[in-house]
């Protein structure tokens, strides 16, 4: 086999080593039942009982309270930008959003198609390099919506805003989902695209409680209502079944490093690392500010894109591979998400380290 190398993709993403392993097994013959978890019918006993594992383990991990669904919906978090506002969102009402980055202005476009949107915040004046201190929520808005880290700027909030009573929170985690303990009870919705800390692309996990699922119209069509996916158990349609087999065994994987606080504990270790190197480097800069840097996202530069470019194909070459920054920030994006692991980081730092003592005027 192939050495595998670090990858600081942002997603799809780094997945657990036994993970993998598992479903490598699994593709061929899932437990002992001579067909490959990719060929087995969602209805069959066997599928059955890995979505049931799947679903058991997310509620258990992050102890979602009975009153919430646990669903497994295919088209990303980006469909869920549109299928929010038709569930939830009137021609009258109006939906508060947090713009703290690209996805959530993408998420507003779609919002409009539905009601009237207010801007609550936005941190566009300054590349989205920070998360704004003062919120201006409207009056009596439909949900307050807003994206937990921000994948392109390496930003991420350190709570969840605060929302008047009675209305509901919703929060695209895709990035740092199940990265550290959350309180589901304080949100109306949490959902999340699968390809950095879950699994694989092309699915979205959406937490959804009961009163909002039902609340939404039904002269929409029949895909695009919770409340068809919830009957049904997130079946109405063929599912996205490895995409469930590879949630259920990323989530058995985190139970056992001890669930959310040790993996929290375990992320800011990690990110800390890195953040503490940046600090004290004479080249290496961090973009985010302080007080909003993810621990999910570390975006950095050195000022100078030829040099970001040397130090990226170096990186490369030496086995750290998806460095290079989104074109909206430029520099170097270190995407290290739950399954990264920590040995990576400090190859990361002491070619770093190499870099500068080579390159620091």
């Amino acid at each position: 086999m192939t050495e595998r190398i670090y990858n600081f993709s942002a997603g799809p993403a780094a997945l657990p080593l036994p993970v993998l392993e598992q479903a490598q097994q699994d593709l061929i013959s899932l437990g002992d039942t001579g067909i490959g978890v990719l060929e087995h019918s969602h209805r069959s006993k066997a599928f059955l009982a890995v979505y049931e594992q799947a679903e058991g383990l997310c509620r258990e991990i992050a102890s979602v309270p009975d009153n919430y669904k646990v669903l497994f919906l295919q088209g990303g978090a980006s469909t869920q930008f549109f299928m929010i506002p038709m569930n939830l969102l009137s021609k009258d009402q109006t939906a508060d959003y947090l713009v703290t980055g690209s996805w959530s202005k993408k998420a507003v476009k779609e919002a409009k198609l539905f009601g009237n949107v207010n801007i609550a915040c936005n941190s566009e004046d300054k590349n989205f390099s920070y998360i704004p201190s003062e919120v201006a929520l409207s009056e009596q808005p439909a949900y307050v919506h807003f994206t937990s880290n921000n994948t392109i700027y390496g930003t991420e909030f350190a709570s969840e805003p605060e929302v008047p009573a009675g209305v509901p929170l919703v929060c695209d985690a895709s990035s740092d989902i199940f990265s550290r303990p959350i309180d589901i009870s304080k949100y109306g919705i949490v959902y999340a695209g699968a390809q950095k800390n879950l699994g694989p692309s092309g699915m979205a996990v959406v937490i959804i409680r009961d009163d909002l699922i039902e609340q939404g119209p039904t002269d929409i069509p029949t895909m695009m209502q919770y409340r068809t996916h919830s009957e049904a158990g997130s079946m109405f349609n063929t599912p996205p079944t490895f995409g469930i087999y590879v949630l259920g065994r990323v989530l058995q994987w985190l139970k056992d490093q001890g669930g959310l606080a040790a993996m929290g504990q375990k992320n800011q270790a990690k990110a800390g690392k890195l953040y503490d190197y940046l600090d004290q480097s004479q080249l290496f800069k961090p973009t985010a500010a302080k007080q909003d840097r993810s621990l999910m996202n570390v975006t950095f530069v050195t000022g100078d894109a030829d040099l970001d470019a040397k130090f990226i194909a170096q990186a490369t070459a030496a086995g750290l591979d998806g460095l290079k920054g989104h074109r909206s920030v430029g520099g170097m994006r270190a995407s290290i998400y739950n399954a990264f692991p920590e040995a990576g980081i400090d190859k990361l730092l002491s070619m770093m380290n190499e870099f500068e003592q080579e390159h620091a005027s």
